[in-house]
């Protein structure tokens, strides 16, 4: 990169915002293309999840090798899969652990999901969380489970039991404040057992995109002037008013009694970033939401986007009256956001179990059995 124009990359990190990659393909991490990331941009961390795995596995032959040979010893298909995923996220963990440390733990997470059929089943994500995280074996891990109903609880015993959490399959404000109880329960609870929690680490992923793709689906059937006018607002509005949520516990009584015992804030993280409306700029989820101490996690395409021709500044406290507004807007037009955050949970945790059910159906040809 020419010298003299500077990294928009690196200028969203030095304003406090640390980026990751929502991917991760074995040859990345062996031809050197995460590391030069790391180098060059500032990259600070990878999240994964079953329809990423499915894509990196199941596209390509570069682990054909590698199945062929878990097969002749006899596992099983669960077993290749999971050897698999976490071969790539220790390797990329270990790319990351020189973050990890320099920040004194407090970047350079890689992420690895529990199964997404566990989404209603509390005990089996804590088991599957638990057994995930001592086969990940890296400090730098975040073991990923999503924000249903189900996932609360499990989230407050994983966080109780030392584990980094990565919660995914945030779509509302409501259901974000669920999780800040589940994860400050977790803590407390650590802090009662006379255990450490200056390590515990955690993020709250809210999904951006797929609620302005639903959402504008529906004010393209209205076809009026106001619904026209209202579309592509409704997840920035939202994501801003989670931000505020989030300046408002971290101000609480009840916060600083866990931070005085070196406890990490739960930072806020944007996924689901790349732009699905073609009318619609493909770094607008990334320009409107550069805050301090928050993660964007970016797909390929949107981190080369950015890099490219994004523009680094803090905007996350603009228009907030507007964004409170949009939610006010679209209950009049009929549109509640409870309502859509519902239904994209669902349809979230369907899209995950569907590519994961086929990688499986592919992983059992490939091994041949």
């Amino acid at each position: 990169m020419n010298e003299r124009v500077p990294n928009r990359l690196r200028q969203v990190h030095q304003l406090g915002q640390s980026i990751w990659l929502d991917d991760i393909r074995r040859s990345w991490l062996r031809d050197g293309h995460l590391a030069r990331l790391i180098s060059e941009d500032a990259l600070a961390g990878v999240t994964s999840n079953p329809a990423i795995f499915a894509k990196a596995i199941g596209e390509g032959a570069e682990y054909n090798d590698a199945i062929a040979a878990l097969a002749r010893a006899g596992k099983s298909i669960n077993d290749i899969y999971e050897t698999l995923a976490l071969e790539d996220v220790q390797a990329a963990a270990d790319l990351f652990r020189q973050t990890y440390d320099s920040t004194g733990g407090g970047d350079g997470f890689v992420s690895l999901e529990v199964s997404p059929h566990l989404a209603d089943d509390t005990q089996g994500t804590i088991a599957e969380g638990l057994r995930l995280w001592k086969a990940f074996n890296r400090p730098n891990a975040m073991i990923k489970v999503p924000g249903t109903e189900a996932g609360l609880p499990a989230i407050t015993e994983l966080i109780a039991a030392g584990i980094n959490i990565n919660v995914t399959l945030l779509f509302s404000v409501d259901r974000y404040r669920a999780v800040v109880d589940a994860y400050l329960a977790g803590l407390e609870q650590r802090v009662k057992a006379g255990q450490p929690i200056d390590k515990v680490a955690s993020v709250a992923s809210f999904f951006l995109s797929r609620i302005d793709t639903l959402i504008d689906a529906k004010l393209d059937t209205m076809n009026t002037y106001e619904s026209k006018a209202r579309r592509g607002r409704a997840a920035i509005a939202s994501a801003r008013l989670a931000y505020q949520y989030y300046k408002q516990w971290t101000g609480s009584d009840r916060w600083r009694a866990l931070a005085e015992k070196g406890a990490k804030p739960q930072r806020l993280l944007w996924a689901s970033t790349s732009s699905k409306d073609p009318a619609y700029k493909d770094t607008m989820y990334v320009e409107a939401l550069i805050a301090p101490n928050t993660v964007n996690t970016l797909p390929p395409a949107t981190v080369d986007a950015f890099r490219d021709h994004g523009d680094a500044g803090v905007r996350i406290e603009e228009d907030l009256a507007e964004a409170k507004e949009t939610v006010q807007i679209l209950r009049g037009m009929g549109i509640e956001l409870k309502a859509v955050s519902e239904q994209l949970e669902r349809e979230g945790v369907k899209k995950f179990k569907e590519p994961f059910d086929a990688l499986f159906v592919t992983l059992a040809k490939r091994a041949g059995k």
